[in-house]
């Protein structure tokens, strides 16, 4: 396996993989899947198709998959659709051209699915409820200050 070689997007290889192509609408870092690069559409009209999504997105480019979510009970759309393009320039005209356009009578929203976490985030576990060693739990009733080892010294 580590004698296979992989398919490297334009991007990626020229070392922008955090440019401009990558931004999402709202300013973070889109990642690439391990196959391609995912965008999520929001506010599918719960009776659309995957012909009218196939017609509306394939003139941005070649769409490897494209996933809708049905509702069991009425086999409707549940509002959202996710499709992968290969390339990451295919999915940026997808979002560029699709965003905030209208598909059967309603505003859709289009932007990368994945992105990656803000940079600085917090390490370790420190900060999820108090100092790190510090529990936040109660104290044992009739236990004084010092620390109860469970043994009668």
């Amino acid at each position: 396996m580590a004698d296979a070689e992989m398919e490297i997007d334009s991007a990626a290889a020229d070392g922008n993989a955090g440019g401009a192509d990558t931004q999402t609408q709202t300013g973070a870092t889109a990642v690439r899947s391990i196959e391609g690069w995912i965008i999520l559409v929001n506010n599918v009209h719960e009776e659309a198709n995957e012909e009218d999504l196939s017609d509306r997105f394939g003139e941005y480019g070649e769409i490897k998959n494209l996933h809708m979510n049905l509702d069991r009970r009425t086999g409707y759309v549940k509002g959202y659709v996710l499709i992968e393009y290969p390339t990451v320039e295919e999915a940026r005209a997808a979002i560029d051209g699709a965003n905030n356009t209208k598909l059967l009578d309603q505003t859709i929203s289009v932007d990368f699915a994945f992105v990656r976490p803000p940079a600085g985030g917090q390490k370790g576990r420190a900060g999820r409820g108090g100092p790190k060693g510090n529990r936040g739990r109660s104290k044992s009733p009739g236990v004084t200050e010092e620390r109860n080892t469970g043994r009668d010294d």
